[in-house]
C-alpha cells in the first residue's frame, strides 16, 4: 500500500530548514515504525501546488493510524506546522515497494493513463486506485522516466512531473544485505 502526502510551504526564510527536517528527520523516523517498508520524497518541476509529494510504502493502513506512527512524529511537522498549506494525504493500493526514482529520473503521475508514454517511449504505466483517507484523485498513473524525456513532456496541465529530493529510504526489514 502506498501513503502519499503532498502539500506546499508558504514560508521561504524557514523553506529550506523545513526540508532538513523533513529529509533528515522525519523521514528516517518513519522509515522505523513497524510496517512502514520505504519512503522517498519529490519536489514539482512546476510552481503549480502541492509543490512537495512524500511517497511511503506501508503494509496497511493500519500503520498510520498507530501508536507507534504518532509518537515518531507522524501527522506532525512541529514548529513548520503553520506555514504547511495545501496538505492532501491518500491511500493508494500497491502490492510492492514503490520503485527508487533516481537523480538521473523524474516521476510523473497522471490521473489517467498516457498512452503515448507507453505506446511510443516504452514506459509501462503504474496504475494506482485509492484505498482511503482522502480518496482524491481516486486513481494515479505514474510514470518513472529518464529526466530528458521529461523536457518533451513539460508544461501539461494534466500531469505532474516530479524530481526526488534525495534516495529512497527502506526500512532495516526491507534492506536487502549484497549478494556475493
Amino acid at each position: 500500500m502506498l501513503y502519499i502526502v503532498e502539500c506546499s510551504y508558504a514560508d521561504p526564510e524557514s523553506e529550506a530548514s523545513w526540508n532538513t527536517f523533513y529529509s533528515q528527520h522525519k523521514l528516517p523516523a518513519l522509515v522505523s515504525v513497524g510496517g512502514f517498508r520505504a519512503s522517498q520524497r519529490f519536489r514539482a518541476l512546476s510552481s503549480r501546488s502541492p509543490l512537495y509529494l512524500a511517497i511511503h510504502t506501508i503494509t496497511d493502513a493500519a500503520v498510520i493510524a498507530s501508536e507507534e506512527y504518532w509518537l515518531k512524529g507522524g501527522g506532525n511537522f512541529s514548529r513548520w506546522q503553520a506555514h504547511i498549506c495545501d496538505w492532501r494525504r491518500n491511500l493508494y493500493r500497491y502490492d510492492d515497494v514503490f520503485p527508487q526514482v533516481s537523480q538521473d529520473e523524474v516521476l510523473l503521475l497522471s490521473p489517467a493513463p498516457l498512452d503515448f508514454i507507453d505506446a511510443e517511449l516504452g514506459y509501462p504505466p503504474t496504475i494506482l486506485h485509492a484505498a482511503g483517507l482522502d480518496n482524491n484523485p481516486p486513481q494515479r498513473v505514474a510514470y518513472i522516466l529518464p529526466r530528458r524525456e521529461a523536457r518533451l513532456l513539460a508544461g501539461q496541465e494534466k500531469y505532474r512531473i516530479y524530481e526526488t529530493m534525495g534516495a529512497q529510504l527502506l526500512s532495516s526489514l526491507d534492506i536487502q544485505p549484497d549478494a556475493r
